[in-house]
This record gives structure tokens, C-alpha cells and sequence, in this order.
């Protein structure tokens, strides 16, 4: 008897228990499997050469055992993850390997990753050298950055990426950042029609199968989703801020706790796919304005506005319209240890609030389960403090 096909949410929660499940189908089917890291890397020109892109993950759950013989232990907690993964062959499926230019630990595992020493080394790798400041010129120098990387996976794959495909890929992308948006705006009710948990489901499920694969599962998820109640329980409102989310554990405890996660910035949440990419003639110009001017990334350093509340608002202005328009009451700032770029904007971002009237939770931990315990005090009494 065939095994029944799972749908919405149910998928959803299949693939994020399974996570490296439907690429490893899909390389059996003879289909090329490329990770990357970062929401930095341009999907669309990926999809247009036939590739299918996977996001390179850790496990918080999973104890580093091999990669402190090649990074050190100061490192990113989260970099460090997906290095010791690679390293125990874990993830043998991937045909290449995309890392952006972000911040030093990532060229670190970009450096380490392709050199030989994993078990498995990907016959394909490369480093997109990505500016970190927003000035005209940067756009175009990403335009040929973003030219090289797409002449190099065409040679890769013998498939020449023409217009028309990269304009199909683009349209797929945009569809699928609107799908995300529109299950985000379910959650600007009170109280919401998800979780934040179901959601960061929904995000890692989406990165780990194909973008086609993906719009029909959130088109699946946001039918099921329309057609519940509400949470019965109104809770406080919060807005969660920070790297690398891609586990549950921290969103489940600050809902245990007694509040609702309606909306998050962090690398897999709205930062990596709020804004879209205009289809017009120059496509890689695009892509390189929407990478480099609309991903609100702090390894990205914005002009300086002449005053300084001028210069918070140029930077974190956007944090800001997302606190009023799904009402927040609090925020948090998820911070994962030795990430620099993270560090040095978190004091920035905790004044700007906190100037605004939000009560804010500033949390720096590593990238593991091991202190969620001790999480879970502050978390309480900063939600007592706000009620």
C-alpha cells in the first residue's frame, strides 16, 4: 500500500526533523545538490543553471567534536556547527558549496571546507567576494562579482543560464517571498493564527527543497492555517532579533514562557526574504541592488546620516516599522557568541528601542541547547516586567 504523501504542515514538520532528507532524493534522481550559506547567496542564478540550492545548517544539538582542530574555539558557535558536520561526512549529498563574503568566520569555513581537509570535498566551491558598504559603486562591483559566479556554474554544469531562465528563477524566488510574507501577515492579528515555533518550521523546511517545491508546500500551509482559529490566549507580542535561528528550542521556551513571537529579523526570518527582485533588463544588476541594498544584514555598513538619531533610524528604522505594525510589546535580541557583527550592532539596536519605549531582552549565548535552562529565568522575568 503506497505510503500516503504528507501535505502543509505536516510536511513541514517532516523535513525539519529530516532536514537533508529531500536532497539526498533528489541526488539520487541525478539532480545537482549545491549548499550555501547565508541569505546572501543569489538563489536565482543557482535555480537558472538546473541547481538545486540547500541551506547549509548546524544542529544545536549536536555536541563540536572535530571542527576545534580547525577553528578555534573563540569562533562562531554556529560556523563551528556547520563545520563539524561537514567534517563527520555528514554532508557528503552537495555537489558544490556558495559562501558569501559575510564575516570572517565564514571565509574561515569556506577556506577549511575546500581545501581537502573535509572527507568529501565538493567538486564545485566558491566564495562570492561580496562589498560591505552600499554606495553605487558597491552595487557595481557585485554586478560583475555576481557575473563571474554565474559564468562559473555554468562551466560547472554545461547549462547556459539565459535571460529567460534567470527571469523565470527570479519570478519563482519573488513568488515564494510572497508567500512568506502573506504567512506573516497571519500573524499581525491578536492573537495570531501560528506560532513563532510553527514558523521557524516553515522557514527551514522552505530552505532544504526546491524553490517549486516550496511554494506549493507554503500555498498548502497558508490554506490549513486560514482555516484554524486563533490562539485562544492572547499573550505579550514580541519581536525577536539576531543571527542564525534555525531551531526551535529558543522560540518554544520564550512561548512557554507566556508570550507570542509574532514576528523575527534573523538570518532564515524576514531579513532573508522581505524585499524582491525587479525584473528588468539588466537582471544581475538586480539581483546585485537587492543582495547588497535590501538585506538588512549588519555585516552591511550603511552611509551615515549627518545627525545620529538620523543614522539609528537609517539602520534600524526597519525594526522599528515592524514593532508597530504587528504591535509589539517587547523585544529580544538573540545574540550567538563571537559574532562580531552582531556584537557591535546590538548596543545600537538595544538603545534605539529602548529609546522608543520597548522593554528589551538582550540574550548572547552559544549555539546549543545545554543553556536553555538558564535561559528560561530571564526570559520569565522579562515578561513579567513587561506585563
Amino acid at each position: 500500500m503506497p505510503v500516503k504523501k504528507r501535505v502543509g504542515l505536516d510536511r513541514v514538520q517532516e523535513l525539519y526533523e529530516n532536514r537533508d532528507m529531500r536532497a539526498k532524493e533528489l541526488k539520487a534522481e541525478g539532480r545537482t545538490v549545491m549548499g550555501y550559506m547565508c541569505c546572501l547567496a543569489p538563489l536565482e542564478i543557482m535555480s537558472a543553471a538546473g541547481i538545486v540550492p540547500i541551506r547549509i545548517l548546524g544542529n544545536v544539538k549536536e555536541p563540536v567534536t572535530r571542527a576545534d582542530a580547525h577553528i578555534e574555539t573563540i569562533a562562531c558557535p554556529y560556523v563551528r556547527s556547520c563545520l563539524d558536520i561537514a567534517l563527520k561526512g555528514k554532508y557528503d549529498f552537495i555537489d558544490g558549496l556558495v559562501v558569501p563574503h559575510t564575516c570572517d568566520n565564514t571565509y574561515a569555513l569556506y577556506a577549511i571546507w575546500s581545501s581537502g581537509i573535509v572527507p568529501i570535498t565538493p567538486k564545485y566551491h566558491h566564495y562570492i567576494d561580496g562589498p560591505h558598504m552600499t554606495f553605487p559603486t558597491s552595487v557595481e562591483y557585485f554586478d560583475v562579482e555576481l557575473g563571474r559566479f554565474k559564468e562559473s556554474l555554468e562551466e560547472f554544469t554545461g547549462n547556459k543560464i539565459t535571460n529567460q531562465k534567470l527571469t523565470n528563477s527570479i519570478r519563482l524566488y519573488n513568488r515564494n517571498r510572497a508567500l512568506l510574507r502573506e504567512l506573516y501577515g497571519l500573524r499581525k492579528q491578536g492573537p495570531p493564527l501560528l506560532t513563532g515555533t510553527e514558523m521557524t518550521k516553515i522557514l527551514v523546511a522552505c530552505r532544504v527543497i526546491p524553490v517549486e517545491e516550496s511554494n506549493e508546500l507554503l500555498g498548502e500551509v497558508i490554506a490549513e492555517i486560514k482555516n484554524r482559529r486563533a490562539i485562544p490566549t492572547p499573550k505579550t507580542r514580541l519581536l525577536v532579533y539576531g543571527g542564525e535561528i534555525d531551531d526551535t528550542a529558543l522560540i518554544e521556551l520564550i512561548e512557554e514562557s507566556g508570550a507570542n513571537v509574532v514576528v523575527d529579523d534573523h538570518c532564515l526570518g524576514v531579513r532573508s526574504f522581505w524585499h524582491d527582485v525587479q525584473v528588468d533588463k539588466n537582471l544581475i544588476h538586480s539581483l546585485g541592488a537587492r543582495y547588497i541594498l535590501n538585506v538588512a544584514c549588519p555585516r552591511t555598513y550603511k552611509q551615515r546620516e549627518r545627525g545620529y538619531k538620523e543614522a539609528m533610524d537609517n539602520r534600524f528604522g526597519y525594526l522599528m516599522e515592524f514593532a508597530k505594525e504587528y504591535k509589539v510589546k517587547g523585544v529580544i535580541l538573540y545574540i550567538i557568541r563571537y559574532c562580531d557583527t552582531f556584537e557591535l550592532d546590538a548596543p545600537g539596536v538595544r538603545e534605539y528601542f529602548q529609546k522608543a519605549g520597548y522593554p528589551v531582552l538582550h540574550i548572547e549565548d552559544d549555539y546549543s541547547v545545554t543553556t536553555i535552562g538558564q535561559l528560561k529565568t530571564r526570559v520569565q522575568a522579562f515578561l513579567e516586567m513587561i506585563d
